[in-house]
This record gives structure tokens, C-alpha cells and sequence, in this order.
């Protein structure tokens, strides 16, 4: 029976990655696309990121076939296995829990390929090293971000890669004018820092912000509104540059929870409405406040 279920594995995955190739030459022949999720398609990502990125493949020159994603989990759904196992580039992963890492490393992806897999609690302190440890500087091909709650942070410190396009998960449900992000704390973490587990990361605008102060252009976002994509501005690529209300894709998912740990299943404001109360920092004032201030600030 087990050798039966891993044949029938084995049979799906195949299935699923020629569909995967098919959809890959599909989408490298788009042109001009109206928003990035026409080329959605999904593998292995969480929703259409791995159609997204090869898209942007297709418009982007990338000279160094390198990535660098980190909060991977066990690494059976993530935004460069795709790259990994059809384009054959070669990469890092992180993650904080050796179990996962374990299951990576016992994956024949890791003899198969070239992938380094790292075990670390990822911070501002120690991402740059964390990397560098594992041969990888410079100009890279990309880099995706999405640790559910200091993204923001972590991405601002990393200096040691210089990724062309970046992938950086956002929190719409922060909305698509105010550039705020959680309060740095190297051990927070979404489910304990407050019961709903809307509390997390930052605002597109935010990142928007980051994006253009360390030379980026943001070029659009997923059409479930949870990853942010953005391409190095020295970079030659036939994508237009979009401001954050231009490109911002509001969530609809309702995974908020009650304080006894149940879906509450909020939708809408309501979600804004529960973490209102909490503090968040405004990247461009420094001043900490609870959210509500900034947006009983913002009003005209």
C-alpha cells in the first residue's frame, strides 16, 4: 500500500509539473499584461506566485539564476520550488523548525538540485550573515519574504544580496494608505502577538516605501492580495512602475480568530476594526501608536 501511495505521489507531481512547464511557456509569451494575476498560475506557491514569477523571468533580465526565500516551512509550498525543479536555479532556504528542515534535507530535491537548507530563527542581526554563510552575495536573481510578522524590518536590513526582483508578503489588512508596519521584536510571533492573527507584517505602503529607498519598483500584487512584487530599478524590464494604491489587491480571506483560538471568521473593516487598538510603527514619521491613531490622523 505505501509503495502504491508513493507511486501515485510520484505520478501527480509529474502530472502537476508538466502542467507547470505548459503554463510557463503560456505565460512567457503574454504582453502587456493589465495586472500581474493574468499570469497566474500555481505548483507550487501558495496561490498564482509561481505563473507571477515566471513572468517576470520573461521581462527581467536576470543575470545570476540564484534565489533566496526563507519561512519556507517544510518547503511543499513556497514561491522557488518551481524555480527549482524546472529552471534548474540554485538557491537557500530558511526556516525555524527543525522538523521542516528536516523533512527539506530528507527530500531528494536537496541531492537532486542545488539547494543549501538552513535551520535559524531569521532576524535583522542575523540575516546577512545567515546568507553570506551560505556563499551567496551580490547581484542575485530573487529573493522572497513572508515570516508573518517582521518582514518589513528584515527586509530593510538585508545588504549583503542585491536580488533583482523581490517577493514580499504584505498585510492588506492594514488597507492601502498608510505605511505601517508591527513594532521590531526578534521573537514575535502573529499567533502570540495578539489572539485574532491579523496582527502581523506590513502595509503595502510600507513596503512600497522600502521598495523606492533601496532602488526598487513596485510592479504589482497577487490576486488573493497577499504578496507584494517588486523589480530593481537598474534593471533593464518592461513592467510599469505602480504606486501602492495603484497595485494593492485587498484580501478577502477570513482567518482571524476568537480568543479561545476559534475561526471567528471576520471579513471586510471588521478585521481592521480588532487590531485597531494595537500598536504599529509609521515608517516614514518613526512615531509609535496604535493603529487607530494613524487613521483617525489621515482623515481629511
Amino acid at each position: 500500500m505505501a509503495g502504491r501511495d508513493s507511486g501515485e505521489k510520484e505520478r501527480l507531481l509529474a502530472n502537476s509539473m508538466l502542467l507547470g512547464k505548459l503554463n510557463a511557456e503560456r505565460v512567457k509569451g503574454l504582453k502587456n499584461v493589465g495586472a500581474l494575476r493574468e499570469a497566474e498560475f500555481k505548483v507550487f506557491s501558495q496561490s498564482g506566485e509561481d505563473g507571477i514569477i515566471q513572468y517576470l523571468l520573461a521581462n527581467t533580465e536576470i543575470d545570476d539564476e540564484v534565489f533566496v526565500e526563507f519561512g519556507v516551512q517544510d518547503y511543499t509550498e513556497a514561491n522557488t520550488r518551481f524555480l527549482l525543479q524546472n529552471d534548474n536555479w540554485r538557491g537557500l532556504v530558511l526556516d525555524n523548525d527543525p522538523s521542516y528542515v528536516e523533512s527539506i534535507q530528507n527530500d531528494a530535491i536537496c541531492w537532486k538540485h542545488d539547494l543549501s537548507v538552513r535551520c535559524a530563527h531569521v532576524t535583522k542581526d542575523n540575516i546577512n550573515q545567515l546568507i553570506g554563510d551560505a556563499g551567496i552575495t551580490g547581484d542575485i536573481g530573487l529573493l522572497s519574504v513572508d515570516i508573518d510578522g517582521n518582514d518589513y524590518w528584515v527586509w530593510q536590513a538585508i545588504e549583503v544580496i542585491s536580488p533583482r526582483i523581490v517577493i514580499c508578503e504584505y498585510n492588506s489588512v492594514f488597507g492601502d494608505t498608510l505605511p505601517v508596519t508591527v513594532p521590531y521584536n526578534e521573537q514575535f510571533n502573529r499567533t502570540t502577538a495578539h489572539y485574532s492573527n491579523l496582527y502581523f507584517g506590513a502595509s503595502l505602503p510600507a513596503l512600497c516605501l522600502l521598495a523606492e529607498a533601496k532602488g526598487y519598483d513596485f510592479v504589482g500584487s497577487n490576486s488573493i492580495g497577499s504578496n507584494a512584487f517588486f523589480i530593481r530599478k537598474d534593471v533593464p524590464h518592461r513592467l510599469k512602475a505602480l504606486t501602492a494604491k495603484e497595485g494593492y489587491v485587498c484580501s478577502k480571506f477570513r482567518e482571524s480568530r476568537d480568543e479561545r483560538g476559534k475561526l471567528s471568521y471576520l471579513s471586510g473593516d471588521a478585521r481592521r476594526k480588532a487590531i485597531e487598538h494595537l500598536d504599529v510603527v509609521h515608517v516614514q514619521s518613526r512615531q509609535v501608536a496604535p493603529l487607530s491613531h494613524f487613521i483617525e490622523t489621515s482623515k481629511p
